[in-house]
């Protein structure tokens, strides 16, 4: 008897135990909503030309890349760097990123796929982990435009 009641009291200060350190509460990464914006001196939507990223998308590992960050053939804008991955999968997916060398800590991934109707799809995103505004590729109306975004819209920590 006396067993069983040391047994109890081991058991009910055991699951003390565990009931007091579930209730610490998990710590989580707050956004931080400083951080500096990378694409500031560019518009919040830049049109893109698909034969401009289908040469993109055709480039191999450690090639230069550029792509136009708008319509004119003289715009001084422009997404300059150094291929760093390219895959060509199961005959109707491409990707590609690119390491920028002109916006600091910037990539630019980039991917192609074909669809059941013959349509070739295209995704992608420029995107700095150090900064708080990123671009994403969307197709509006048939035209493909980089549209700007703020990093914690897009993803959480």
């Amino acid at each position: 008897m006396k067993n069983l009641k040391l047994l109890g009291v081991c058991l009910v200060m055991s699951l003390a135990c565990v009931c007091a350190s579930a209730q610490h509460a998990i710590p989580l990464n707050e956004p931080n909503t400083n951080k500096p914006k990378l694409f500031g001196n560019l518009p919040d939507k830049i049109p893109v030309q698909i034969d401009d990223l289908r040469l993109l998308l055709g480039m191999e590992r450690g090639t230069d890349a550029n792509l136009k960050l708008g319509n004119s053939n003289n715009s001084p804008d422009r997404f300059e760097g150094t291929v760093i991955s390219s895959a060509h999968k199961y005959n109707n997916i491409r990707s590609v990123v690119v390491r920028s060398s002109n916006f600091n800590g910037a990539t630019l991934s980039l991917s192609s796929s074909i669809q059941t109707d013959g349509t070739v799809k295209f995704t992608g995103r420029i995107i700095s982990l150090q900064h708080g505004d990123l671009y994403e590729l969307q197709n509006l109306n048939n035209q493909y435009f980089l549209v700007k975004k703020n990093f914690y819209d897009l993803i959480n920590e």
